[in-house]
């Protein structure tokens, strides 16, 4: 009997502490994510690192803060890979102690050498496999930034040699026509006044950036859901019968939106809500394959969140009209982008049943920490110079600590320090308020 437990970090996109319903939103439906919240621990304080994507997912896979880096905030889609090769990541430690590695989903966090060096027709690298994940089956930025495809183990899925990839981000191709210039062509989504999703147009939607051939490759967006969870149901089977670590990032719910047809109207909340029951679906296909392969019960599962919650951010989806009584954000102010309390309080599921025991943990947590906390697992601890900034909070992951860190600091344009109780915001000169997005950041130039 395999004696190491299987890890999957599963990390939602955008979604809030208050999306699922296990946090006691009743008016949401989260069937699959609800049953792991009740079947195994459920946080109520536990924290992403930052309250955007890429510094969120650089914190979360070093485990070192990204604000200690000036290279580290939303990355472009051409971007350099901001993770450098031999740096230490949670996928190296699980390497290190004979599991085979998969990273599947959203990337934002960049790929090849240098910003706009990549080699979008052949081998880009470095890559995953310089970081320690031995497979990947990865977006190559985030949705609403070119280029729109899938790259798999470093090359692009489906491409066409007779119609390579071209990608800018400060000079549109010619003859590529542009959202910003029409207007009447996203025909499937249409940009938000002002947010800057206004270049490219892919499948219907314009993006940020400029990109022209690889039709063949590109994403469809109400299938990446399918998409990515099939890779990561393969990588599963694959490898069910020795330790295997997954870091599974799905795209739903950021931005553009595009559920698929079969999940459209779950909700009375439009794109949104329903890019949240198709969420829930991708957690459904991961226990589901894990319990046909009779690997759940020494399966350990995350499920969180890379930051807090945003209604309208860049497309008009009807988001804001439609959000009815809901609240992404709980009983918290604030939500992306913002060092309120919502901007990184995000939902966190542990399951382990051989391990852990059903339960409501109030222990403050914060992902920056799972690099110590599961070297522990594993019986050994960071190397020198790896994961600077992670401390061993295994018990409190395991629920046996209820108490958890003394304090958690956070990232959005400054920073704060929380005790669970009381936080502390860095005077900052940033806006006090995001008009484009209706949020209130914090932000103060006093104390």
């Amino acid at each position: 009997m395999q004696e190491k437990p299987n890890v999957i970090i599963i990390l939602a996109d955008d979604i809030g502490y208050g999306d699922l319903g296990c946090n006691g939103e009743q008016t949401i439906r989260t069937p699959h994510v609800d049953r792991l919240a009740h079947t195994g621990l459920r946080f109520t304080d536990a924290h992403a690192v930052a309250a955007t994507s890429t510094p969120s997912r650089y914190s979360l896979l070093t485990d070192q803060y990204a604000w200690r880096r000036n290279d580290t905030s939303i990355a472009t889609g051409d971007a350099g890979m901001i993770i450098r090769p031999g740096q230490a990541t949670l996928a190296t430690l699980f390497k290190e102690h004979g599991y085979t590695t998969g990273a599947v989903g959203k990337w934002h966090l960049g790929l090849g050498d240098t910003a706009g060096s990549q080699d979008w027709n052949g081998w880009i690298t470095p890559g995953p496999s310089a970081i320690g994940f031995d497979y990947s089956y990865i977006m190559a930025a985030t949705g609403d930034r070119v280029p729109c495809v899938y790259v798999e183990n470093q090359r692009v899925v489906n491409l066409d040699p007779a119609d390579p990839i071209a990608v800018s981000y400060t000079t549109p191709f010619p003859g590529e026509p542009l959202g910003k210039d029409h207007p009447e062509l996203p025909t499937v989504l249409k940009p938000s006044p002002d947010h800057g999703h206004a270049d490219a147009i892919v499948n219907g939607v314009s993006r940020i950036g400029y990109m022209k051939g690889g039709k063949q490759a590109l994403w469809q967006d109400e299938n990446i859901a399918d998409s990515i969870t099939t890779k990561a149901v393969q990588f599963i089977e694959q490898h069910a019968g020795s330790p295997f670590f997954l870091y599974f990032a799905t795209n739903d719910i950021h931005v553009p939106r595009v559920p698929h047809l079969r999940f459209k109207g779950a909700t009375t909340m439009g794109a949104r809500g329903d890019a949240i029951i198709e969420f829930d679906w991708s957690i459904g296909q991961i226990v589901e394959t894990l319990e046909r392969l009779g690997i759940a019960g020494n399966t350990l599962i995350i499920v969180t969140s890379d930051n807090g919650p945003v209604v309208d951010d860049g497309y008009a989806d009807q988001a804001v009209e439609l959000l009815g009584a809901h609240r992404p954000w709980g009983d918290f102010r604030g939500g992306k982008y913002s060092i309120f309390e919502a901007g990184t309080r995000v939902p966190f599921i542990v399951t382990w049943p051989e391990k852990i025991k059903a339960g409501v943990s109030d222990a403050l947590f914060s992902q920056i920490d799972l690099y110590a906390s599961l070297a522990c697992l594993l019986n050994t601890q960071p190397a020198t110079g790896a994961a600077p900034d992670s401390r061993n909070h295994l018990p409190a992951l395991l629920g046996n600590d209820r108490k958890g860190r003394d304090y958690v600091i956070e990232q959005a344009t400054g920073l704060s320090v929380s005790d669970g109780e009381w936080k502390y915001i860095a005077p900052n000169h940033g806006a006090a308020y995001n008009s484009l997005t209706n949020t209130e950041l914090g932000n103060s130039p006093v104390d």
